[in-house]
This record gives C-alpha cells, sequence and structure tokens, in this order.
C-alpha cells in the first residue's frame, strides 16, 4: 500500500523553519522564480554567500550536509569556462545535453534524503559527480555511494571531478549503467536518489531499498519522497515546482 501526501509548492520554503512575515513573503517569491524554468537566479561570488543563502532560506539545514557544502567545492565539477558561474543559484550545462543541478534543489533533495553515517547510497544520474561527492563526505569512511550514469563521457567527468577529492573519493563508485533498472550487485540500499525525472519511479529502485530506507526522485515535475515502511509499503510525499531533465531508460 502506498500512501501519498502532497506538499503545495508555496509551503516547502516554510518547511521546518520560523519565519517573520516578511521573510515568507520574501522566501516564497524567491522560491518560486528560482526553481522554475527560464527564472532568474541568485547571484553570488563565493561559496561561502551560496552557502549562507541556503541557509537563510531553510533549503539547507542538517550540520552533516552543511559541511558537506562547505568542504565540496561545486567550481570542481563545472566546466572551465563556468566556473566563475559556479556559484549562482542555477543549473548550469556540462555537456552531453546534460546540466548540474541548481544548488537550491541540490540542497533540498538531500535534506529530504536524509543521508547518515555509514549508509549506502545509489545515485542515478551521476552529471559531472557534485552530488555523489556530497554523499560521500556525509556517509564517512563506513560508508558508499554508487552513481550511475549511462553517457560515457560523463562518466569519465564524475569520476575524474570526485577524485580531485583524495579523502573520500574511494568512497564513489561510479559506473556505467541504465539507472532506471539501479544496481541488484550493490543492493540492498539504505537511500536512492535521482537526478532525472521519471515517469514513475522504478519497481527496481523500490525492491532495491531496504525497509526503512527512503528514494528521493523527480517524476514530472515534482520531487517524490518514499519511504519504505514495510516490503510492499511505502508512504509518499510530493513537492511539486520542480523542473528536471527526463530520465532515459535503455529498450
Amino acid at each position: 500500500m502506498d500512501v501519498r501526501i502532497t506538499i503545495p509548492a508555496r509551503i516547502n520554503v516554510l518547511w521546518n523553519v520560523k519565519w517573520s512575515l516578511k521573510s515568507i513573503v520574501n522566501g516564497v517569491r524567491n522560491t518560486l522564480s528560482t526553481r522554475r524554468a527560464g527564472s532568474s537566479s541568485w547571484f553570488m561570488d563565493s561559496k561561502e554567500s551560496l552557502i549562507n543563502s541556503l541557509k537563510r532560506l531553510g533549503y539547507l539545514k542538517t550540520p552533516s550536509l552543511v559541511d558537506a557544502f562547505e568542504a565540496v567545492d561545486r567550481t570542481d565539477f563545472v566546466p572551465k569556462n563556468l566556473e566563475r558561474e559556479a556559484y549562482i543559484d542555477h543549473a548550469l550545462p556540462i555537456g552531453e545535453g546534460q546540466t548540474i543541478s541548481q544548488p537550491l534543489t541540490v540542497a533540498f533533495t538531500l535534506e529530504l534524503l536524509s543521508p547518515k553515517q555509514g549508509e549506502k547510497i545509489l545515485e542515478i544520474g551521476a552529471g559531472s559527480g557534485w552530488q555523489a561527492a556530497l554523499l560521500a563526505h556525509v556517509v564517512g569512511a563506513k560508508g558508499k555511494v554508487v552513481t550511475l550514469e549511462r553517457i560515457p563521457r560523463l562518466v569519465e567527468m564524475a569520476r575524474r571531478n570526485v577524485g580531485k577529492y583524495k579523502d573520500f573519493a574511494d568512497r564513489v563508485e561510479v559506473l556505467l549503467a541504465d539507472g532506471s533498472k539501479g544496481y541488484g550487485k550493490e543492493a540492498p540500499y539504505d537511500r536512492i536518489v535521482a537526478a532525472a525525472s521519471a515517469r514513475n519511479i522504478p519497481e527496481m529502485w523500490k525492491k532495491q531499498l531496504k525497509v526503512g530506507g527512503i528514494i528521493v526522485a523527480p517524476v514530472g515535475d515534482s520531487i517524490f519522497k518514499l519511504v519504505k515502511e514495510g516490503e510492499n509499503n511505502f508512504r509518499e510525499e510530493e513537492y511539486p515546482g520542480f523542473v528536471f531533465v527526463p530520465l532515459v531508460e535503455e529498450s
């Protein structure tokens, strides 16, 4: 049995945060303008200013995630010609028709995912490797991140970029694979996270998740959080108002 809860987009910005009336109005306005395609974005001139903005608006809260954002520099995961734009809160092209996700979206997704030390995490869509590196920092020496990417050039890019972080690069395994099928060899997983929008959550992901585990993934223009409460029981929450590249399934 699946139980679904839909969280209106306007409520997302207020999620677990105490706001003054002015902060609420400004926060909702900023959220709606930055999370939608073709919208304006926040221009930040440093990693610190970006992190502070995400914290101030309530998207980045958990200490371990804040530490990861501080330790893993987005500049290391964007093309050379876009390094000066790395701290803009906007998705950026990385080639092959793909993007590195908007920082706000990554922070929001990882807060929903709630990764912990020692966990094994499956990521669908390695991209340039930024989110995998953030997760590797969080899971610590006893954890592992398996990230799947279907585009060979991006597999090499992600491996190269994650490899810049010698302290935890060995916690990340970047594989050339069809992410829609998951990766049974390393299952079960504590957490599964996707960066591309599917028509629905693939059954293989649900099967490869531990009871008590969490899936966070886009479906259409919403982010869904699924908590596996029993072998065939999932509690589902929907957070609408996002735009993602589509998940490509191999025939």
